[in-house]
């Protein structure tokens, strides 16, 4: 990767604002994301989502409170005949937004640290076709490491303003 412009010379900047930082400060968690990845799976129940993950009440109280404050999952009530009135977990758009990020640390899993290839295999419904996730253009090309620039956004002009 090839940083542009001002962004060439490393020693002159400092990544303040970094995009990477602040998502890790929602998501940076093994629980939240294996959170994460059973509510992709279907779980919604506080119950199950501790008895899948093997996680203690406890944690999974506090990182769901998390994910919800910050706007990842919706809390929703919900009754069984004779019981008190729970909550579910649902993802939000900017939940499921994050699913390219845990399959590619699933595809990533799955590559380098199984030796099979991984337990399981994602696939797009009506085909069966398997799905990856990768780097590329809006075009849908495949962008490598080595072909990617990182630029600072440029500014909206203003009315009589020069650059």
């Amino acid at each position: 990767m090839k940083l542009d412009g001002p962004l060439a010379d490393r020693d002159a900047w400092r990544a303040t604002r970094c995009s990477v930082d602040l998502a890790l400060t929602v998501v940076g968690t093994r629980s939240a994301m294996l959170l994460l990845r059973e509510a992709f799976y279907g779980t919604t129940r506080f119950h199950d989502f501790t008895s899948r993950i093997g996680i203690t009440d406890a944690n999974a109280a506090d990182r769901l409170k998390d994910l919800v404050d910050i706007g990842v999952f919706e809390k929703r009530p919900y009754r069984e005949e004779g019981q008190r009135t729970r909550y579910e977990y649902l993802l939000t758009d900017m939940g499921r937004a994050l699913l390219p990020a845990v399959l590619a640390l699933m595809q990533w899993g799955d590559t380098y640290l199984q030796g099979d290839g991984g337990p399981l295999r994602v696939v797009e419904d009506s085909t069966g076709a398997p799905v990856h996730v990768h780097v590329c253009t809006t075009d849908g090309s495949k962008v490598s490491l080595d072909e990617l620039r990182v630029r600072r956004p440029r500014k909206a002009r203003r009315r009589g303003a020069s650059e």
